[in-house]
């Protein structure tokens, strides 16, 4: 059985692609191949899942039909020309933060289509969500490819790619914002009287299930925020606190930010 689909870079989301694409059975272990850099993420990987680890993955790059960019941005630029020619013909999915399909392409200019994709941290667990945007429009195969691929990490949108910086922002980012309001609220109850370790199961169980329910309810969040704020009530009190703090501005503010920064990084 012939290898399928390779892995340039084996840390953790590309970890969680591999486990998410055989726990689907989308592939075998032996159809998948993966390479590192000077780092043990690659044996290790392989031998958790069982799939082939590759110091040169070129000959593997000649059997593959799709080929996964999973090093860090800063090691785009040292990839082999022996491996962007072993590449010809493929598939590429790039997940490299604040790499444009135009820097993509030339350098894999000789593969059939190139995919650049915004995943987020949540894809490790398979609850992630995954912005892409295609250099050609693709084929039936190659769509097939991709939503194998970007279903391993959770749910996947395929958007222009002018919006991938605001995708960056808002998705790309979002789960560290998350974290930093949890921290707030954890430190925030300790502040208020209660033991540290009960504050950090009340913030996580609140937060979580919170979201489960503007996932599966049809209102909007304004709408639930609406139906637990009573006139005059607690929440009314700490609801009137952000917005004299002008916190819907400061969320818009952070969001332009990285935005800002997703752009300057793609010129550099």
């Amino acid at each position: 059985m012939s290898i399928r689909i390779v892995f340039i870079g084996a840390g953790r989301m590309a970890s969680a692609i591999v486990r998410g694409l055989l726990e689907k059975n989308h592939y075998s272990p032996r159809e998948i191949a993966c390479t590192c850099g000077d780092d043990p993420t690659g044996p290790a990987l392989a031998q958790s899942t069982g799939i082939q680890y590759h110091e040169d993955i070129t000959a593997a790059l000649h059997e593959a039909e799709a080929v996964v960019l999973a090093c860090k941005p800063q090691q785009f630029t040292v990839i082999s020309s022996d491996l962007v020619d072993a590449a010809e013909g493929n598939l590429v999915l790039s997940i490299l933060a604040g790499t444009p399909l135009e820097r993509l392409n030339n350098k894999f200019s000789d593969v059939r289509n190139i995919v650049r994709t915004m995943p987020n941290t949540p894809g490790q667990i398979g609850a992630g969500v995954t912005a892409f945007t295609p250099l050609h429009k693709l084929t039936s195969n190659d769509q097939k490819i991709v939503e194998n691929t970007l279903s391993s990490l959770g749910n996947y949108h395929q958007v222009d790619e002018v919006d991938l910086d605001a995708v960056t922002a808002l998705s790309g980012s979002g789960p560290a914002y998350l974290f930093e309001f949890a921290a707030a609220l954890r430190e925030a109850g300790v502040n208020a009287g209660l033991e540290e370790d009960l504050a950090d199961s009340l913030t996580i169980d609140t937060l979580l299930g919170a979201a489960m329910l503007l996932a599966e309810s049809e209102s909007t969040p304004e709408e639930l925020r609406d139906a637990v704020t009573s006139a005059g009530g607690t929440t009314a009190a700490a609801l009137k606190v952000m917005e004299e703090g002008k916190f819907r501005e400061l969320v818009k503010k952070a969001i332009c930010a990285a935005k800002d920064r997703s752009l300057e990084l793609a010129q550099e």
